[in-house]
């Protein structure tokens, strides 16, 4: 069996999956991500085990430091997944459920049932974690997945993706609804993406050129984010205290993350005060600082001058832009240009500016007084998350149970007939 039937013969067998799981009890997906959670704590040592083959690999091809933390399955990322699947798992069947039951004048009652996309492809780079994230959360939405690791994690998914199989089963669940293919050929990717009549959506996670590269491809719809150009304006009534601390943990918590800061703008009125402060601080810790001509001077060592081509970067790295401006709106304009409809917060004391601030800022999140670091869907109360949309259709931010559910319009009658 040659790859594009390998891609076939997986499609078909995930479009059967999608049809038993739409139909699924709530119980028996409860029943699978208990026994999934069970099965990543009993077998952690054959976790690691198939980890330490991607992370030996990854140290012989060179991987740059980001991507190997995000391929690494430490302690944490495991007990992370095992409370993923047990809180998705309390989390209420969307499935079926009735919106908006409205009567209209006839009599009749027409109303929306929440129903699963069918089969979802996830394209995604390291970040093994994000296999059980996805596959727990489409399992609870009524829908099959077929997950599509890097090469760089493949040892890691398929040891995942075995696990989730025998959770299924002892669920009484169809394994298809799960699959990784066998294969690490790029060849693969190509043939699911002209899987249409198999595939409802697809779901690119990871740099910007998979994510162009998977919408350029696909004959599907694409649920995306290209990148993380994450701002934090510090205004003029700013909390100079609590300001340091959240940027610092917006920068330093997880350079590597796609929530994490990449740009600080501060009011000229704070900049004396915050920027040596924010230089101190997270410069002796071993972040360096693209400043432009009005914050270079108060950044000491750690600075040195910014380029245009910094502006609307996603380093990734310990790096961060800094840039003077004038006003709230200003700040609003510059991220406007620059931003990436990811996540943007504001620190201030002031309540006009920080409500001005949500309402007119475009970003799949937008935060008033915290860090960009919460920008995920286990911080805001998901369970888990499958990715961060920032393209508004049919989602726009994390994308949890909910957002991988449609909804269908159902009519209950009595006979009316039209006139």
């Amino acid at each position: 069996m040659n790859i594009r039937e390998q891609m076939i013969d997986m499609g078909k067998q995930a479009k059967d999956a999608a049809r038993e799981l739409a139909k699924a009890s709530g119980k028996a997906k409860q029943d699978a991500l208990i026994f999934l959670a069970e099965m990543l704590e009993s077998e952690a040592e054959t976790i690691a085990a198939a980890n330490k083959l991607d992370l030996d690999a990854a140290a012989e091809r060179g991987l740059d430091k980001a991507r190997v933390q995000r391929l690494t399955i430490s302690e944490k990322v495991l007990n992370s997944m095992i409370q993923g699947c047990r809180e998705v798992a309390a989390m209420a069947d969307p499935v079926g459920e009735i919106e908006s039951m409205v009567k209209r004048p006839n009599g009749m009652l027409v109303g929306r049932m929440r129903v699963p996309l069918g089969v979802v492809a996830m394209i995604y780079e390291s970040r093994p974690n994000a296999t059980v994230d996805a596959g727990i959360l489409c399992l609870k939405a009524g829908n099959a997945v077929i997950l599509r690791g890097g090469s760089e994690a493949f040892h890691s998914n398929k040891c995942l993706a075995e696990l989730m199989h025998k959770a299924l089963e002892k669920a009484g669940l169809p394994k298809g609804a799960v699959q990784v293919p066998p294969t690490t050929d790029r060849e693969a990717v190509s043939e699911m993406l002209k899987l249409a009549d198999y595939i409802d959506v697809v779901i690119p996670r990871g740099g910007e050129g998979l994510i162009r590269a998977v919408t350029e491809q696909a004959t599907m719809p694409v649920l995306k984010h290209y990148k993380g150009v994450c701002h934090i304006f510090a205004d003029a009534s700013c909390d100079i205290t609590k300001a340091v601390l959240i940027i610092e943990n917006a920068k330093m918590q997880y350079p590597s993350g796609c929530n994490a800061l990449e740009c600080l703008l501060v009011h000229k009125d704070v900049a004396s005060v915050l920027l040596p402060k924010v230089a101190d601080t997270l410069g002796a810790k071993g972040v360096k600082f693209k400043a432009c001509d009005r914050s270079l001077p108060l950044m000491g060592e750690y600075a040195e001058a910014a380029s245009p081509l910094d502006w609307g970067f996603e380093f990734l790295d310990l790096v961060m832009a800094v840039k003077v401006v004038d006003s709230l709106d200003e700040a609003m304009d510059f991220i406007a240009e620059h931003g990436s409809n990811h996540t943007e917060s504001i620190l201030s004391e002031n309540y006009e500016h920080c409500m001005r601030f949500i309402r007119e800022v475009d970003a799949s999140l937008v935060v008033s007084n915290a860090t960009t670091r919460f920008n995920d869907g286990g911080q805001l109360g998901l369970g888990a998350e499958i990715g961060i949309s920032t393209s508004k259709l049919h989602a726009y931010g994390p994308m949890g149970i909910k957002e991988l559910t449609s909804a269908k319009f159902v009519l209950l009658g009595e006979g009316q007939i039209r006139e």
